[in-house]
């Protein structure tokens, strides 16, 4: 009986995914915000991202660079769940920085591992110890907390930002799945999720009207610089963020996935509140953040501890 690889090696693999994801994700909610603040085309924004990462992973393969598989079409068919719900998590985000701040657009995503838990207990993998429920249950009471002192309260920002969270669940649970049952890598979920994310987007981008007037302000933009700048990390960092992402969710578990993002939020709320501005402070709002966070950290502990406590999977050789 044999541990499955080398311990170490996969210690430290499975670290440095988690950290990539986290510093990843916690740039791109800001570069994504102030470029938002200047472009308020958002379903542009993402179309473009995904475009980049397509092309990026394409012509890297065809030079020797990716060791990625081409596309099958069996292969996109079992993908293409994993493509519908992201873009969705994505779309909805998207939309909601534009009417939520940052602090508050982080408190609401931090009920994603709440919504984790409740997924994986209708799939049947069990009930969650007494110390994980009391602390999803205190983050989601920080939220209420803070919403009520949120002076810059946008409705539809929140109800973006909530759907966003049911929408962000579902893939990360079916991007565990796909890579364990499939034998896919990180970069080939990336393709096929960029790729089949563009006919979609498309139709979205047309049907709205939001093209061609998105090509028209966006050409005006690139004449300043800095908003050039901010735009073009905006889709470098859309294509990190996606690799980080599903490494991570692979290496990893959807569970650990969210729990980086969990515990990068403790920095980004603090950074939200001083950088791009947009946060009105209140003593209620301040205090639910608090809650929120705190909530945050004791879920990272109880499931790290959690995680730390099983057996070691072992197979026969």
């Amino acid at each position: 009986m044999d541990i499955l690889g080398d311990p170490d090696k996969n210690s430290y693999r499975s670290l440095v995914a988690a950290v990539s994801y986290g510093i990843a994700s916690m740039a791109m909610v800001f570069l994504n915000k102030a470029v938002l603040m200047q472009y308020s085309h958002s379903m542009t924004l993402l179309t473009l991202q995904q475009l980049a990462t397509t092309l990026l992973i394409h012509f890297g393969r065809k030079m020797g660079y990716t060791k990625a598989k081409g596309l099958d079409m069996q292969t996109a068919k079992k993908i293409f769940p994993v493509s519908l719900f992201y873009n969705a998590n994505v779309a909805f985000a998207l939309a909601s920085l534009k009417g939520v701040n940052i602090p508050m657009y982080i408190a609401i995503k931090r009920l994603t591992p709440l919504a984790v838990l409740i997924a994986g207990f209708f799939s049947g993998k069990g009930r969650p110890t007494a110390q994980v429920i009391c602390s999803v249950l205190l983050t989601a009471a920080g939220v209420l907390v803070a919403a009520l002192g949120d002076f810059s309260f946008d409705l539809v920002g929140y109800s973006m930002a909530f759907t966003s969270v049911f929408f962000q669940t579902m893939y990360l649970v079916l991007v565990e799945k796909s890579g364990a049952e499939d034998g896919l890598s990180s970069v080939e979920i990336m393709f096929y999720n960029s790729f089949l994310s563009l006919p979609f987007l498309s139709f979205l981008i047309l049907s709205t009207g939001e093209f061609p007037n998105s090509l028209s302000l966006l050409i005006a933009k690139s004449n300043s610089f800095s908003f050039l700048v901010l735009f073009l990390l905006s889709l470098v960092m859309g294509i990190v963020l996606n690799f980080t992402m599903f490494l991570c969710t692979i290496v990893n578990s959807a569970l650990t996935t969210t729990i980086v993002g969990v515990l990068k939020g403790v920095g980004s709320t603090t950074l939200g509140f001083v950088i791009l501005g947009g946060v009105e402070v209140h003593a209620l709002n301040v205090t639910g953040l608090v809650i929120n966070t705190a909530g945050g950290v004791w879920y990272s502990y109880a499931k790290y501890h959690q995680k730390k406590n099983r057996p070691s999977k072992l197979t026969s050789t």
